[in-house]
């Protein structure tokens, strides 16, 4: 049951990276930096430094910004998507390494996520939010709502460690009606 939940949760911040490629580096280093992630002594431990923490936030922070001008490239070139595939499987590794589990289904997790992501969100900005009519800036901002809200849920959610996943069980009161 674990490993469904760690590979759902490398799956998801891969997608994040995909929407925004420096939220997920930020959510994983916030993470990894206040104790809900454990990145041990893999080199993602890294991301476990009030540095990185600092570093990877000032970078989001520029990301928000600069999306809304006409300045960045489009996230499917080459260079940008290499970067949200590198970014999602280097965060969803870390999922991966935090549950125990082996780093490299992660990284493929999260890349796979980071590419879906991608496509999903260039989708949105090119055909989605025109054909409804919406606003490009109000369109960006949902997209980044989503993705700072999947990244916060995907980093603050606590993980019952044990034979049985809170997230996965079924037979936990938590999902009875």
């Amino acid at each position: 049951m674990a490993k469904r939940t760690s590979s759902l949760r490398a799956l998801g911040i891969g997608f994040v990276a995909g929407l925004r490629s420096m939220i997920a580096p930020a959510a994983v280093s916030w993470a990894a930096s206040n104790g809900r992630l454990s990145l041990g002594n893999s080199p993602l431990s890294l991301l476990d430094s009030a540095r990185a923490e600092r570093t990877t936030r000032k970078l989001a922070l520029g990301e928000f910004v600069s999306d809304k001008t006409p300045l960045l490239p489009s996230r499917l070139k080459p260079a940008s998507l290499l970067w949200r595939l590198v970014s999602g499987g280097a965060c969803g590794a870390a999922f991966s390494v935090s549950d125990g589990e082996k780093p490299g289904a992660g990284a493929a997790l999260g890349a796979t996520g980071a590419l879906v992501g991608s496509l999903l969100g260039y989708a949105w900005r090119t055909r989605v939010i025109k054909q409804w009519q919406i606003p490009d800036i109000a369109g960006a901002l949902l997209e980044d709502a989503l993705a700072v809200g999947l990244a916060a849920a995907l980093v603050g959610c606590p993980v019952q460690r044990g034979a049985r996943d809170a997230w996965a069980d079924i037979d936990n009161p938590a999902w009875l009606p």
